[in-house]
């Protein structure tokens, strides 16, 4: 393992924040596959570094033992300057204080930085990914941020932007393991949503927010569609987002057990020689992200949670009760659709039009952007 320190855009005089990213392994070790994978870009989604923490000690003993057949790259702490926003005692890392910017969203367009790239494509799919490479790579060389937010989210692309494998680990705020991928992704993740026990798995293609999975998936997805006849491209990246349950779940248990479920997927892939666990039962199949049902909440007052993260639920059920505390008045809100519950709000008042929770379904019923803010 080598570690890679790189500075960030200094926001103000004597202040300078670092990205750090462990290197394991080498792309000549094997086909020349690279993973990467990052934790916590929402710098309070705490479940994920410590996943990040037993993944870093698993590899590192993997590699001693020279079983790697990889380059797998590690950023433990994908967000330093959210990590450092507390104010009055409360964690701050969703946004950046000084612009309001969702620190997962709106990363740079690989496809317009490349634009005209698919007319220097040849009859080769495998060098067409090693051209379009190039192409990226180039063009984030070439970018000059200008704000701390912008150097952030610039470093980040460029440890990524050339893995055949981007997984991204979140968390949510009370919630049962889910992931994100594209359409187009799911067969190559289905193992992991396995692995992990995912009890949602999420898809589109384009979620409408350019969040950091969708940076790298909707670029070669768009390029393959518009590439000449007889220039095939094949995929250069897939990419995930896995979302390690609630805020609130950080345990040596469920750290330990997702940093396997990686190892274990990364094995399936060849990326880490050795035998995997066998494959565990699907516990819930893929469903379209604009199937999913978002709640908000139509008065303010006092959210009781009705159902478990997790749970399963059919239409008609109760899902939250909102209370007024001086009218004594009651609102039942109840789910149109049959799913999984893989999502809630942590706080218990809400105002009015306050988001509340997710329920998947498997018939779409949004559509433009689908992500929450």
């Amino acid at each position: 393992m080598h570690t890679r320190i790189t500075p960030l855009l200094s926001p103000a005089i004597g202040t300078r924040r670092e990205l750090v990213s462990f290197h394991f392994g080498s792309s000549s070790l094997g086909d020349g596959a690279k993973i990467y994978i990052q934790c916590s870009l929402h710098a309070d989604e705490t479940p994920a570094m410590l996943t990040g923490v037993m993944l870093r000690r698993r590899l590192a003993a993997l590699e001693a033992q020279g079983v790697l057949a990889a380059e797998i790259v590690l950023v433990p702490v994908a967000n330093p300057v959210g990590l450092a926003q507390n104010v009055l005692g409360q964690f701050v890392g969703r946004f950046e204080l000084l612009s309001g910017k969702n620190f997962n969203r709106h990363f740079l367009d690989l496809a317009a930085l490349t634009a005209g790239v698919e007319e220097a494509l040849t009859s080769d799919a495998g060098r067409n990914v090693e051209i379009v490479r190039e192409a990226v790579r180039a063009a984030l060389a070439a970018q000059t941020p200008q704000t701390e937010f912008e150097s952030l989210q610039l470093e980040l692309l460029r440890l990524s932007f050339d893995a055949d494998v981007v997984i991204d680990l979140h968390c949510s705020l009370e919630a049962t393991m889910h992931l994100y991928t594209s359409d187009a992704g799911w067969e190559a993740f289905e193992p992991l949503a396995r692995y992990l026990g995912a009890r949602a798995s999420l898809l589109a293609t384009d979620s409408g927010g350019l969040a950091f999975d969708e940076a790298h998936s909707l670029f070669w997805w768009r390029l393959q569609q518009r590439a000449p006849a007889g220039r095939p491209v094949r995929a250069g990246t897939v990419a995930t987002t896995v979302e390690c349950r609630g805020q609130r779940d950080v345990t040596w248990e469920t750290a330990q057990q997702d940093a396997d479920a990686i190892v274990d997927f990364l094995m399936l892939r060849g990326a880490i020689r050795g035998e995997p666990k066998p494959l565990p039962a699907l516990l819930a199949d893929a469903t379209p992200l604009a199937g999913s049902e978002p709640f908000y909440a139509p008065v303010s007052g006092i959210l009781v949670h009705r159902v478990e993260p997790g749970a399963a639920v059919r239409a008609g059920d109760a899902l939250f009760d909102i209370v007024d505390p001086i009218t004594d008045e009651t609102v039942t809100l109840t789910s149109r659709t049959d799913g999984i519950l893989y999502m809630r709000r942590a706080v218990r008042f809400v105002t009015a039009g306050a988001p509340l929770g997710r329920v998947s379904g498997v018939r779409p019923i949004r559509s433009g952007v689908l992500l929450s803010a």
